[in-house]
Parts: structure tokens; sequence; C-alpha cells
């Protein structure tokens, strides 16, 4: 029990980075993070050993992941009585061209091809560091820098075209 613990003291808040950043929802993540140690724990007799933990852990993690997708098919839709009405005193209108701003980002986000868009969440969302995201993806620290660093170059070339229009 002892070693189970210090698995999850050791490895629980990567787990959960990786899982905010897949999921943009901390409720959401912590519930996968559970799921996930508890997988973890059925099935460590099957851990071979050809990669670090943390990288069994966030590939178990994203196994969750895709699990809740298919369950939820994943259609949001946003009603009027989720959306949230500005505090008095703030610009109404700063804040439907924030939002829309956003909305615009996180489109060209999903536009990316998906190891790029991978990237990007893991260190913009998860604020991970980039060996950590090389990790995790199995990929170099170097893999890493450069794949975030063309997404951001796409993203701020996308970013452009949309404000000259």
């Amino acid at each position: 029990m002892e070693r189970v613990e210090q698995l999850y003291s050791t490895y629980a808040q990567t787990v959960y980075k990786y899982l905010f950043s897949l999921t943009q929802n901390a409720d959401l993540a912590e519930e996968l993070t559970q799921e996930t140690f508890y997988q973890a724990m059925k099935s460590i007799h099957n851990f071979r050993g050809d990669c670090k933990i943390s990288v069994w852990l966030c590939q178990i993690a994203k196994r969750a992941w895709y699990r809740e997708l298919s369950k939820k098919k994943k259609t949001q839709s946003i009603s009027i009585d989720e959306q949230a009405l500005p505090p008095d005193g703030r610009n109404v209108e700063a804040d439907v061209l924030y939002n829309e701003e956003k909305l615009v980002m996180y489109r060209m986000l999903h536009s990316l091809d998906e190891k790029t868009r991978e990237v990007m969440y893991l260190r913009l969302s998860g604020e991970l560091s980039f060996a950590e995201i090389a990790e995790i993806l199995n990929q170099s620290k170097t893999w890493a820098r450069v794949t975030f660093y063309r997404g951001k170059q796409k993203l701020m070339k996308g970013r452009s075209e949309w404000n000259k229009s």
C-alpha cells in the first residue's frame, strides 16, 4: 500500500496536468486522474519497464480520456443559463471581443495536426516543461520545442489573417 501512495504522490500532478491539457476541465481531469491510478494499480503487474512510469501512466490517462470521449460523444452546447454574465462595471463589448478571439484561437488550435495540437495543449494549458512533454509523447526535448515553436508560428499567422478580416 505504501508503494501505491508513493507512486501517486510522485506522479499525480504530472498526470493531472496532462489530463487537464486534454480536457480543459479541472473536475474531469481530477476524475480521470483517479481513474488512471485505479487502472494502473489493477494492471501494475503488466508494466514491462520499457518506458518511464510517468509515460506509462500518461498512456493510461490518454486511454481513459478517449473512453470518456466515446461515452459522451463530446457534443457540447452551451445554454444561455450556463453562460457567465459579466459583473457590473465591466465593458460588455470588450468581453465579447475577448471571448470571440478566444474562440478563434481554439478553432485554430483544433486545425493543427494532432501531435502539434497535443504539444500546444500540454505546454499552454498543462504548463508542462518541454522535457515533460517529450517524455509523455516519447520524443526528444528538441522535438517538443520545435513542434511547439512551429505550432505557435501557425497560430500567429492564423491570428494575423483573422485580424485582417
